[in-house]
């Protein structure tokens, strides 16, 4: 049973103590749903329909965790207007939708942290650059309305990650200092933006391998682990 008092361990060093902590901000693809391949598959998709060339590898590298915006106006290699990156947006979110729907489920552990989380008074956020129509999605197939405090989406800030504009949009809806949150990310991308606001992280092992990250973040599979 997680309490406050509990402590996130790495390597059985102890590392973050979740007590330190008033607000926890997740980010969603990747880390509430474990839905990375699904949206390669909708952007795949995507890409045909347009006549666009597409390589996995480079396109998690260069792309995972940041927005449709940026996203879109280098795979067209153009700068778009907001009706069009809305409209095209919405394509490829649709074409993930239905892919993704009769087979999603939260990542492993998740409802049970977050239902401790809030037992003893964590407030809790989403941050994620995907449209609020995604969020939306997620929140209602996973069953975890009830943990959610405030959402912010990719639209709601300037910047994309690795900018920390979402996560310091987040705080501030939460009001919390950005020093009093831990961010979940599973992104190089959000990683970076969450240290880039101030914030400690912890890495969800879903999009990219445990090795893969820097070995010097607490990193986990999934939110078992914190149980």
């Amino acid at each position: 049973m997680l309490t406050l008092q509990s402590l996130i361990k790495k390597k059985h060093k102890m590392v973050i103590d979740l007590k330190h902590y008033n607000g926890f901000i997740f980010d969603m693809d990747g880390v509430i749903a474990d839905n990375h391949h699904y949206h390669i598959d909708a952007w795949r998709e995507f890409c045909k329909r347009h006549g666009l060339s597409f390589e996995v590898g480079a396109f998690t590298s260069k792309y995972f965790g940041k927005n449709n915006t940026d996203i879109l106006q280098a795979l067209l290699g153009k700068s778009l207007s907001d009706i069009e990156i809305d409209l095209l947006g919405e394509e490829k979110e649709a074409i993930y939708r239905e892919l993704y729907q009769p087979y999603i489920k939260p990542l492993d552990g998740l409802i049970d942290f977050m239902r401790e989380l809030r037992i003893q008074g964590g407030k809790i956020a989403i941050a994620s650059s995907a449209p609020q129509s995604n969020i939306n999605f997620v929140v209602e197939k996973t069953c975890i309305k009830e943990y959610i405090d405030v959402s912010v989406n990719g639209n709601m800030v300037k910047f994309g990650k690795p900018n920390p504009d979402i996560f310091l949009k987040a705080a501030e809806l939460l009001h919390i200092q950005p020093q009093k949150c831990l961010v979940f990310e599973d992104s190089f991308s959000g990683i970076q933006a969450a240290i880039n606001a101030g914030m400690q992280v912890v890495a969800v092992a879903t999009t990219h391998k445990k090795e893969e990250h820097d070995p010097a973040l607490t990193i986990i599979s999934d939110f078992r682990e914190l149980l």
